[in-house]
């Protein structure tokens, strides 16, 4: 993994817009319709290098693939892995919940995933490793093509897995959690292998505590978050902590949030995970405030920070003096070179649903750039 040796870096959490092509042959693909598969990959290849170029165009350092080719950051396992099939009853987020009308609001306006969640029914195996080895041979030709600083691959973790699809076969949830981690080993390993910063996204540990575990005591959500880090941290046994980085959220949405964890309580939990860096909402309204429980909390000196600098909920560009002053606000707290700039979340964590407007989410990209860039002369 790269980091900030003389300069600040910059990243995001991974997904980003889909053109209406790729959008399109998802969710042919997922209702079952016969389409072309090879005029479909096409499309994604095509949409890779687009989205790799458009990155490093407006200063992104470490980029992603965009997840081009999957319909969510969860879901896309069940093309991968057995044991799934069928859809899940749906658990809205406890502050959500509290406000219905509002809840009605965002379906309505697409904000609320309408595809299905299949349920785990069967023993997990490794069906189909070719998704994965096309998505890294996409990356790697856009990534030769453009030169980037650092490229990363996202996964999902054991932990989110679990949230989107619940078990409705192994005994216990641990059994699980476990089988999930031994499946999904093999597309960790893969993308390092290929040469890429794994990145595994984890918000389980945060909007899990009010889906999920809602309803739970404290003590309980602890106990089973940091199941969530076991198995993970079972998973990438193979995988040296600075390939890796772990993305925690509690939820792409713009909504209440008035039910999520305190950074204090989630953050002991994710520093158990094994991957060099993390990711975290930093620059949202709900999440702002919490760069103090940093300060206070006993970080380990291998640890990268990538607050998040934007926020991925709102079509607010961000000012590069702001980005710049919540890039220093961590380098005084780890050091300039253990601190990237990143993103509070994707752009668009499911096809067919851009939570911003494509090209100002790009614009906000260029933002971060320039803020970073501010804050590398402050701070060498």
């Amino acid at each position: 993994m790269r980091t900030s040796t003389d300069r600040i870096l910059t990243t995001h959490v991974g997904s980003l817009p889909r053109n209406e092509a790729v959008t399109k042959g998802i969710f042919a693909i997922e209702a079952g319709d016969d389409i072309d598969l090879d005029e479909h990959h096409g499309h994604v290849a095509t949409a890779v290098n687009d989205v790799v170029a458009r990155q490093v165009s407006v200063g992104i350092d470490v980029v992603s693939d965009g997840e081009m080719s999957k319909l969510s950051y969860a879901t896309y396992i069940k093309d991968r892995i057995s044991g799934f099939d069928g859809d899940s009853p749906r658990r809205a987020p406890a502050d959500l919940e509290e406000n219905p009308e509002f809840l009605k609001r965002q379906a309505r306006l697409g904000g609320t995933p309408t595809y299905k969640r299949p349920q785990c029914v069967g023993p997990i195996e490794v069906t189909d490793t070719e998704p994965c080895a096309r998505d890294l041979a996409n990356l790697s030709a856009a990534v030769e093509a453009h030169g980037p600083t650092d490229a990363f691959m996202n996964a999902a973790s054991p932990g989110v897995i679990a949230l989107f699809q619940p078990n409705n076969h192994y005994p216990d949830h641990e059994t699980y959690l476990h089988a999930l981690a031994e499946a999904m080993r093999h597309e960790y390993e893969a993308i390092v292998e290929a040469g890429f910063v794994l990145q595994l996204d984890s918000p389980d540990l945060g909007l899990g505590r009010h889906m999920m575990f809602k309803g739970q005591p404290d003590a309980e959500y602890e106990r089973l978050a940091s199941q969530h880090v076991e198995a993970l941290n079972e998973a990438v046994r193979n995988i040296p902590a600075e390939s890796m980085r772990l993305h925690i959220c509690w939820g792409n949405y713009e909504g209440p949030h008035t039910h999520d964890a305190p950074m204090s309580q989630v953050l002991p939990i994710a520093l158990k995970a094994k991957p060099q860096a993390l990711l975290f909402e930093a620059a949202n309204p709900r999440h702002a405030h919490e760069w103090t429980a940093f300060a206070e909390a006993d970080i380990g000196d291998d640890k990268v920070l990538v607050p998040g600098v934007l926020d991925t909920t709102t079509h607010f560009v961000e000012h590069p003096e702001l980005v710049a002053q919540r890039i220093e606000r961590f380098a005084s707290i780890v050091g300039r070179e253990r601190v990237m700039a990143g993103t509070d979340c994707g752009f668009s964590t499911f096809a067919g649903y851009a939570g911003l407007d494509t090209d100002i989410a790009y614009a906000k990209m260029a933002s971060m750039a320039e803020g970073a860039r501010l804050a590398s002369e402050r701070l060498w």
